[in-house]
């Protein structure tokens, strides 16, 4: 996720700032499967050119399983930065899962004009206020699904990629009467950032608050006598773009927000070395659960070898995220994920996809090469991964070009690609 606000025409009243945050893996078990039922569907995503009132300028786009009933759930999706709500419906898996379980999906687009790296703006006050900004957007997307398709207002589910996570977050405490239930996969903790400097501090190294000062930020957003959303928090060990801290975060946030005990009242081991940790119930009525993969860096994680999304840049063949978290919100159907394997794969995860192949030329600026994966900044200079070779300031106006020599090993190409 990168803060990049472009300023409006009218001021520079939103200051141009790139979150881009999104790459790398969760553990890919093939024995798990998805047990899709058979729901045939011809349904295609389609876009919304009118859904109300939209203060934030956002795109909206639905998939509407055919012979959807009455009273169906429905999921929001945040798509992560540099990405589109097409490459979310094809990779992610919830369009297996939609026509599996009986689920609407809605797709909330970021605008370039709103962002130039296309990241939900969840560092904007405006933005994230309840009734503000690009909150309200995704109200109204809401509100339009539930009364156009006859959906249940009171399964309204929110899950979102990085600066989609973040988002997430973000809605879940201005919303808490609109979503039963949300999935924070790499994001951060709500109330962390007010601007870009926050933004990059929240990603990495994270911020260190307490859980009561993390459960204030929730406080301070919900409408009175709201009920908290189910919670779920999916994150990598090995994540070098938004810091594993966020995930640890994150939980003790909700958990402090609403009064949870802070020890698990049960634990179990899902494929691709990841741990579930159920507070405030079990699996099947905890307040919050929290998905930690060993080993795992930054994106969403799918299975395609169980029918659970394809693999592509950022979403990468491991576990099936989608499937545990409509089974932790009670809307799989009687499809999720199968009883894990009793047996590990033995190759670990690596934090970036298959693509780009070793031997890659990439120019782009500095900004762009730490988000993706292939820099590191320190103290304002951009740093190629591997050979650890000076790229200068770490920022738009600076453009390098890096050769992936061998994996994960980047060297600076003086001459450009």
């Amino acid at each position: 996720m990168h803060p990049q606000s472009s300023p409006p025409p009218s001021a520079l009243a939103r200051y141009l700032s790139p979150i881009v945050a999104l790459a790398a893996t969760f553990l890919l078990v093939a024995a798990t499967i998805i047990v899709l039922a058979p729901r045939a569907s011809a349904a295609t995503l389609d876009p919304v050119p009118s859904f109300g009132t939209d203060p934030g300028n956002l795109a909206m786009y639905e998939y509407v399983p055919d012979d959807l009933p009455a009273g169906a759930p429905v999921v929001v999706l945040l798509h992560g930065c540099a990405q589109d709500a097409a490459a979310y419906h094809q990779h992610s898996g919830w369009a297996e899962q939609a026509d599996a379980s009986g689920i609407a999906l809605v797709y909330a687009q970021q605008n370039s004009g709103n962002n130039a790296t296309s990241c939900f703006n969840w560092f904007e006050p405006t933005d994230v206020a309840r009734d503000s900004g690009e909150a309200r957007s995704i109200r109204s997307m809401v509100e339009h699904a539930v009364d156009t398709h006859e959906l249940d207002p009171g399964r309204v589910y929110v899950s979102g990629l990085s600066a989609g996570g973040a988002m997430a977050a973000e809605l879940l405490a201005a919303y808490p009467d609109l979503f039963a239930g949300g999935s924070i996969v790499a994001g951060i903790p709500v109330g962390c950032a007010t601007g870009m400097i926050d933004a990059f501090t929240c990603m990495n190294p994270g911020k260190d608050r307490t859980p009561e000062q993390w459960g204030n930020e929730v406080r301070a957003k919900l409408p009175d006598g709201a009920d908290l959303p189910r919670v779920a928090v999916w994150h990598g060990t090995s994540d070098t773009t938004v810091a594993p801290a966020n995930g640890d975060a994150s939980v003790a946030q909700w958990l402090n927000a609403g009064g949870a005990p802070t020890e698990p009242d049960a634990t179990e081991q899902l494929p691709g070395s990841t741990t579930a940790s159920y507070y405030g119930g079990g699996p099947d009525d905890a307040a919050v659960a929290h998905y930690s993969v060993s080993g795992l860096g930054h994106g969403t994680p799918v299975d395609p070898g169980s029918d659970c999304g394809t693999a592509g840049a950022y979403f990468l063949a491991s576990v099936c995220s989608t499937g545990y978290t409509a089974q932790f919100w009670g809307i799989d159907g009687g499809s999720g994920p199968t009883d894990p394997p009793t047996e590990e794969p033995t190759d670990p995860p690596t934090e970036e996809p298959t693509d780009p192949p070793s031997g890659e030329c990439v120019t782009a600026s500095n900004y762009a090469h730490v988000a993706e994966g292939r820099a590191v900044h320190r103290s304002g200079t951009a740093y190629a991964v591997g050979s650890d070779a000076p790229l200068g300031l770490w920022n738009l106006a600076v453009t390098t070009s890096l050769t992936e020599t061998s994996p994960d090993y980047w060297e600076h190409t003086v001459d450009g690609c």
